[in-house]
């Protein structure tokens, strides 16, 4: 292909994307007029507390904002940057989505706070501990899929794990336990699932569908037939208690939404960073990536493509049994039926947005985390949209991700595929 026939390829992807976002923010910048700006009460404020609690060593004041003026504001930026778009068009996706979600999800708050405080620190501390479970399933699919395992048994490997770490952390009394056994659980049946799908090479999707079944089964018969009559002992460990980080957590904004929480999600944010540095700066990286881009290339220079599979979806399986041990002894203290309610696929999701990528995915996660956290915190503020649809919102959230990335997310080159010598 010549060079002016890629130039005219990309002319013509460009009028595409300058097009279609700049409808897009024309149509989003109408409905915040009519959604929240005719729906906004005049002489009303909007207060967003930058602040966790009164006890933090640097007070930063909170946000005041006249509500109605402020979405009819956001509108009209929303609009013009959409003539802006079709008019001369900007090239980065990245920054029209940014620009996109933000004038949107800021005049849906502004519109919620009317009259109220919410506190924009309060939800990024809340967003950081519901996306904890789905970032760690996240990052299970990451280092799995990067030796080219398809592992979508996520969500039953955390429901499994979830279930044994809160009686086995009953019976020992430590909390510690829990966590180790959920962790070994979670590599234990991601061994399995390794076992069939690269030794007898079984279908990767439909071994996982079976994990998944089997996980759903497996704890609700426990649950059901023993946790719930008989050994409701075991059935009651408690829950990691929130461990603030001197200094750190008096950082302000950051420091009370990073620092500021249990193990499990300090855990995480440790494993996020490890596992980014792991895969793109060293050589087990650098061998893991081999495998999953072209194993027959690597098994030329020596490196065993077997186990290193064998060795990255075990540790994915650790990775989701820590993800498992959040719902119970880092949350709630107890076992529930189905009590992961699609964290683990929603964690695909998140893998998928990312791009594959430790950090990727993490942000990515972030997203889900504060669509789940947004549902709680808008319950709260008692706005004028039923429980139901605003419990819908993570799901719907899912959608919009998965939609807006189909055909730009690159997997692994060989994800998926069973290797043969």
């Amino acid at each position: 292909m010549t060079k002016e026939q890629n130039k005219a390829l990309e002319e013509i992807a460009f009028r595409r994307l300058r097009i279609g976002y700049g409808i897009a923010l024309l149509v989003a910048g109408l409905l915040i007029f009519l959604l929240f700006g005719l729906n906004t009460r005049a002489g009303l404020d909007a207060t967003f507390g930058m602040n966790l609690s009164a006890a933090q060593a640097i007070i930063i004041p909170d946000i005041v904002l006249p509500a109605q003026a402020m979405v009819y504001a956001l509108a009209m930026i929303t609009v013009f940057l959409g003539a802006f778009q079709l008019a001369r068009g900007i090239r980065s996706t990245g920054t029209l989505i940014g620009v996109l979600a933000f004038t949107f999800v800021f005049a849906f708050l502004t519109w919620a706070s009317q009259g109220n405080s919410f506190n924009l620190v309060g939800m990024l501390n809340s967003s950081i501990v519901r996306a904890t479970p789905i970032a760690l399933a996240a990052l299970c699919g990451v280092i799995s899929e990067r030796t080219a395992v398809v592992n979508i048994g996520i969500e039953g490997i955390m429901l499994i794990a979830a279930q044994t770490a809160v009686v086995s952390a009953s019976l020992s009394g430590n909390l510690y336990v829990g966590l180790l056994v959920a962790i070994l659980t979670g590599g234990l049946v991601a061994a399995a699932h390794a076992f069939l799908v690269i030794k007898f090479k079984v279908d990767q999707i439909v071994s996982g569908v079976a994990i998944n079944i089997f996980g759903v089964g497996i704890t609700s018969f426990i649950s059901s037939r023993f946790l719930e009559k008989a050994f409701t002992n075991l059935n009651n460990a408690g829950t990691f208690p929130i461990v603030p980080i001197p200094i750190l957590s008096q950082i302000p904004i950051l420091g009370p939404a990073l620092f500021e929480n249990n193990i499990v999600v300090y855990l995480m944010l440790v494993i996020v960073v490890v596992m980014h540095v792991v895969l793109f700066y060293t050589p087990w990286g650098l061998r893991t990536r081999a495998v999953g881009e072209h194993p027959k290339a690597a098994d030329t220079l020596g490196i065993n493509v077997y186990f290193m599979r064998y060795v990255n979806v075990i540790i994915g399986g650790m990775i989701a049994g820590l993800g498992g041990a959040y719902f119970t002894i880092g949350a709630v203290g107890r076992f529930d039926e189905g009590m992961t309610a699609g964290k683990g696929f929603i964690g695909l999701a998140a893998m998928i947005f990312g791009n594959w990528n430790p950090l990727g995915a993490f942000f990515s996660s972030m997203i889900f985390g504060f669509a789940d956290s947004l549902q709680v915190k808008l319950q709260i503020l008692s706005v004028p949209i039923p429980s139901a649809f605003l419990l819908m919102a993570p799901y719907i959230v899912t959608m919009i991700v998965l939609t807006g990335v189909i055909g730009r997310s690159t997997p692994p080159a060989a994800d998926g595929d069973p290797y043969e010598k």
